[in-house]
């Protein structure tokens, strides 16, 4: 893909407005050299009516997803600003979203999308902002997307309902953390100032959804307005699919997590959570069973 720069007259009348309606993307990648330029043209084609800062963090990717964030930072620097570490972070255990980019995403709203994703709806932004804006009693909105695989082909889709709806707490956890794309969430930033216990224990996307729906649900937009790459090269998927080791503790900081959150919502959704600890147990016994048959 060749990037076609946006002209700069696209972002000036945005930024007329006032700072308390700055709004943040918050993108995290790796190794996304192949991905990474429609993942932050997706970001700049955005239609607003309100400013907004692009939040990189590069977990010192060893391919050429630098330079190519460098290359953008040129063209844009006032709103694309970058982190680049020198020593990969998420190999040390650090939260990359809760160390480093949500202290400085201080907007009002935040949205998230890897480094290996792209939204492909120039309104998409505006829509989400509309919906939350009419609906302040929620924290959260997400809506449809494209899956694509390595061959660039659309495989599925995620669009739990086909129409607009408030989707209940307890549905939020049953559907575990692919109920939705994580790069068609859309959160007040306010959830980021207070974390609740449950989140620190695990702060993937998953958590972050179930987060949002507490207060009022979170509100779903049919429209398909993002794509996402299954198992793409360099993808957090990708990295922990086949290390046994890996998936394994991932899932048991999934338990200590939804055990935490029955603890802290006073067991209101105790039959959802147990549902997904005790299914999520039987699928790890299958998993053995089956590697000990094909071997």
């Amino acid at each position: 893909m060749i990037f076609k720069p946006i002209p700069l007259n696209h972002f000036i009348n945005i930024y007329k407005y006032k700072v308390q309606y700055v709004f943040k993307y918050v993108c995290n990648t790796y190794n996304h050299e192949n991905y990474i330029e429609q993942a932050l043209h997706g970001f700049l084609m955005q239609k607003t009516t309100f400013p907004f800062e692009i939040l990189i963090h590069d977990d010192a990717s060893t391919d050429g997803t630098p330079t190519i964030i460098r290359q953008f930072k040129r063209l844009y620097p006032d709103i694309i600003q970058p982190i680049y570490e020198t020593e990969n972070q998420y190999s040390k255990g650090v939260s990359i979203s809760r160390s480093f980019q949500y202290p400085r995403a201080k907007g009002k709203y935040m949205a998230l999308c890897e480094g290996d994703d792209y939204w492909i709806d120039e309104y998409k932004l505006q829509l989400q902002y509309n919906a939350l804006e009419e609906h302040p009693e929620i924290d959260i909105c997400s809506h449809g997307a494209l899956v694509i695989n390595n061959e660039e082909k659309i495989t599925r889709t995620i669009e739990p309902y086909e129409n607009q709806c408030v989707i209940p707490v307890s549905k939020v956890i049953l559907g575990g953390g692919g109920y939705v794309a994580t790069n068609s969430i859309f959160i007040r930033s306010s959830l980021n100032i207070n974390y609740p216990e449950f989140r620190k224990i695990l702060d993937l996307d998953y958590a972050v959804q179930i987060h949002g729906s507490l207060r009022g649900g979170m509100l779903y937009l049919p429209q398909l307005m993002s794509v996402y790459r299954e198992n793409s090269s360099g993808s957090w998927s990708s990295r922990i699919k086949n290390n046994t080791e890996m998936l394994r503790t991932h899932r048991e900081r999934i338990y200590k997590m939804l055990k935490k959150l029955d603890d802290e919502t006073n067991g209101k959704y105790k039959k959802e959570i147990y549902y997904k600890i005790v299914i999520g147990k039987l699928k790890t016994i299958l998993e053995t069973v089956y590697r000990k048959i094909a071997h």
